[in-house]
Parts: structure tokens; sequence; C-alpha cells
């Protein structure tokens, strides 16, 4: 997964930038929307993963499925993925241009992950003090993962906190194995 990230990293920096610029930062976010829902279908992912279609008839049938749903210039910039043959990569580009575009925006999405439900005090305690720290309005998330054994794992875009019994008894076992 961090190689993918690794990989749409300039495609997204370079589409967020090219949004700033030209004020269409919501208009590239819901064009990008449209472009990662579509290339999800399970049909579209076996398109996008035939070795007999070119590129170019690649980026032409995913652009006919989003119809007119995308402005010239994302267009070009999925034809200039598709000649650099990364069309895969269209999931990971749209989860980087939200996260800059919430960092822009002074907002962020925040999953917590935790062996148990946590109570609406907790819940509000780690909002405000990730606010504080982040500097930024913030949107929390939690689900529950019962192999963390206990406390809690937070995913703030390429931010992880692992807070979890299972994170630092995997830290101690790399500790003694050195």
């Amino acid at each position: 997964m961090a190689e993918l990230i690794t990989l749409a990293r300039p495609y997204a920096k370079a589409a967020f930038e090219y949004a700033r610029a030209n004020q269409a930062l919501t208009a590239w976010s819901e064009s990008l929307a449209v472009v990662a829902s579509v290339i999800q279908q399970p049909t579209v992912e076996e398109l996008l993963d035939s070795p007999t279609i070119t590129s170019e008839q690649k980026a032409t049938s995913l652009l006919e499925l989003c119809g007119d749903e995308l402005n010239e210039k994302v267009k070009n910039f999925v034809a200039v993925m598709a000649g650099n043959k990364r069309l895969g990569l269209l999931k990971e580009v749209q989860q980087l241009f939200e996260s800059f575009k919430s960092q822009q925006e002074k907002f962020a999405d925040i999953t917590i992950s935790s062996a148990f439900k946590l109570d609406s005090t907790v819940e509000k305690a780690l909002s405000e003090k990730l606010r504080q720290t982040l500097a930024s309005e913030v949107s929390l998330s939690t689900n529950i993962d019962k192999a963390l054994i206990g406390g809690v794992v937070v995913r703030a875009g390429d931010t992880v906190i692992d807070g979890s019994v299972k994170g630092r008894l995997a830290k101690l076992a790399e500790t003694i194995s050195l």
C-alpha cells in the first residue's frame, strides 16, 4: 500500500497544485471522486488490468464511462496518467488529493481504531486534543478492532499514532530481537 501511495503522490500533488492555483479544488475533488468510483467497478478493473489493451484505449474507455462529469483538464490529467501506465493509481491519487485539500482547508478526517467501543466523553476529549495538536477542525470516526487487545490507533492522513497494546508488544519484540 505504501508503495502505491509513493507512486501516486507526485500525480496527486500536481493535480492539487493546479487546482489550487486555478481556484478549482472542489471541481477537481468531485471529478477525481467520479474517476475513483468508476475504476473500482469490477469490469473496469478488468479493463485496466488487461495486457492486450493499450494505455490509450484504456484511457479512452475510462473517460467515456465518466461521461460529462470530467472537464478537459481532468481528462488530460487522466490521459497523462494513462500514458505513464498509472491508471491503477487513480484511487490513491484521489485519496491524496483529498488529504492535501483537507490540509489546505484546515480540516482532518481522523479514524480511531480501538479494541473496545469508546464512550462519548473519551471521543470528545480525543477530538479536542487532536484539534489542538493538528490546528485543524477534525471529523472523527471510530471502529472496533479486537486484534488491538487494548489502546487505540489514530490515523490522520499519512500520520499513524499507534498507542495499542498490540503495537507496543510488536515494538518490544523488535527491541528484544535486536
